[in-house]
Formats: C-alpha cells, structure tokens, sequence
C-alpha cells in the first residue's frame, strides 16, 4: 500500500484518480479547497478507511507542517481551475495554485523522498504555430491575454519542477494533459463537451464560437487516469514531461454534429465571435508516451461521447 496526496482532489481528474487508487488499495489523502471542486464528487470513497480528505489551500505555507503529510510516497499535484470559465474569474488564485502551490508540494515531496506528478495543459502551447505540438515545441503564449494566467501560471510551475529536480534530485515529472471528458465533468464548467452535451439534452441552441473550424483531440478520463498512473510509475519519467491526450483530432463543428447526433436533439447551432487567444488547433503528439510508457488511448470520441450523454440524461432526470 502507497500512500498518495491528491491535490486537487474533488475535482474532475482528482476525484477519479482517487477512486481508481483506493480501488487499487492505495492510502489516498485529498487535499482540496473547493473553490471549483466539488465534495460530491467523492461520495463513493469518502467513508473509506483508506482516504482522508482535507479541506485546504496548497498556497497556505500551513501545508508544509501538516501533521498527514508525512511518509509520502506520491503526490499528484491537480490542484488548478482548469475551465477558462473558473480560471478567467479567478486570475490570481490561478496563478498562485500554480506556482506557491506547486513550490509548496515540491518541498513536501523533497522532504519525504517522494516522486511528484504536476499536470500541466496543452495551453503551455498557446496558438501554436507547430501542429500537432510535441514536447520539444516551446509553445506561443500571449502573456497579455485573458488566457494568460492560467497558461503561463502553469508553464512556470513546470519550471518549479525542473528547478526541484536539476538542484534537489526530486522525482518531478510533467504531463500535458489535452482535452479531458467524461460524465463526471461538471455540466456547467463551460469547456465543449460539456457545454455541447448539456445544451442538446435541454434543446437549447448549441453555442459555436468562431466558425467552428478550430480543432481539438478530446481524451476519455479513463484513458488520462491510466496515463497518469503510468507516468508516476515509470522512473524513465522522471524529470520529463510528456503529452497525454488523443492524436485524433476533430473541428469544433465536427463535434458538435456529432452530439446532435447521437443525442438525437433538434438544437439549432449558432456561432458567436471566438474568444481572445483561443488556440485555433490542439493535436499532441504522443510518441514519447508511447514510448516511456506503452501507452496510448483507446476510447474514441463516439464512444466516449456515449457513456458522456448517457450519465447527463439520467442526472437531468434525477434532477
């Protein structure tokens, strides 16, 4: 038995995370301060003898001295808003989750001898001018944007790791996750899927910014979480960074027909002007995953897409 912190914990990739690893019979600590987490996301584990959950801030230097976080073995570093939605409201806290936050379990994982995962985005890319981005790609970030904080926030916190690992031997390791989905996305966190999905249930119109021809890949959170795992296990990981995410790439368009299609809604779509910055391509490469850790997706979007429309119709129901 592990035992594992989770920051980040009730939210969308924390919470499964933690569900998978106590399913695995880890000793998980949560760690959240529920600004976009939720607790409920953690009903299934959250009388279980193997999970503690603590409701707190990882920017707090308190979190260096708690008395539950010792004897570390791994620390999944999630804690960040992740939707623009969430992140554009709350710049600062954004930022500081991703830097002081990140320095914070640095030290922790230093103190314990313990390997650290930090999930960076594919917005360390920005508006890449390289498509697909591969690890090397240094990205192209507007650092006078509306966007900024939580790209830049989080290429910085990779920094954080590098410097940990170059000048302490810390096991920090880096992922850049691409589009995540699954029914347990908050239908109102404002990113495509959940926004497509919810709005074709209801019959709403189903909201496209720009033209629609922008592209995304989307990976089923099943597929994430097992990356993850696979990362933190590998010690060929450490002091790397590496994409996880779909090679397969769809147009925003693409995907909207695709729910209205499987959905079976009569939603009208209507396009709006697209936001400041908004990447106009997202495809990783995944060779190195591939590579270090034998891993690559395998749920495509459709069926992804199922399970996703399955869970919010019967929530819209209960509800």
């Amino acid at each position: 038995m592990k035992k594992i912190v989770i920051t980040g914990a009730a939210g969308f990739l924390g919470s499964h995370l933690a569900m998978d690893l106590i399913a695995q019979g880890h000793y998980v600590i949560g760690i959240d301060n529920l600004s976009t987490g939720r607790t409920g996301n953690l009903d299934s584990i959250s009388k279980n003898s193997n999970f503690n959950f603590i409701e707190f801030d990882v920017t707090n230097k308190e979190i260096l001295t708690n008395p539950s976080l010792v004897g570390i073995d791994e620390i999944y570093h999630l804690a960040s808003p992740a939707s623009p939605k969430f992140y554009q409201a709350s710049p600062f806290d954004t930022i500081a989750v991703n830097t002081i936050g990140t320095d914070h379990m640095l030290q922790i994982a230093k103190s314990c001898d313990a390997k650290l995962l930090y999930a960076s985005t594919s917005e360390a890319y920005g508006d890449p001018e390289i498509h697909p981005q591969p690890e090397a790609y240094r990205g192209n970030v507007n650092t006078w944007g509306p966007r900024a904080c939580y790209d830049e926030a989080k290429r910085l916190g990779e920094v954080y790791c590098y410097e940990y690992n170059i000048r302490y031997n810390v096991q920090a390791k880096v992922v850049r996750i691409f589009n995540t989905y699954s029914a347990g996305l908050r239908n109102d966190d404002g990113r495509v899927i959940s926004n497509f999905v919810t709005q074709a249930l209801l019959g709403d119109d189903i909201t496209v910014y720009g033209d629609g021809s922008q592209t995304r890949s989307f990976c089923y959170v099943d597929d994430n979480i097992r990356g993850l795992q696979l990362v933190m296990d590998k010690d060929k990981a450490t002091g790397e960074i590496i994409n996880i995410g779909n090679p397969k790439e769809y147009t925003i368009l693409e995907v909207a027909n695709m729910v209205k299609r499987l959905t079976g809604s009569q939603s009208n779509l209507t396009f709006h002007e697209l936001p400041k910055d908004d990447p106009k391509v997202r495809r990783p490469v995944i060779e190195k995953a591939n590579l270090l850790l034998g891993w690559e997706p395998k749920i495509d979007l459709e069926e992804g897409l199922n399970r996703t429309i399955q869970a919010y119709r019967e929530n819209l129901i209960t509800n």
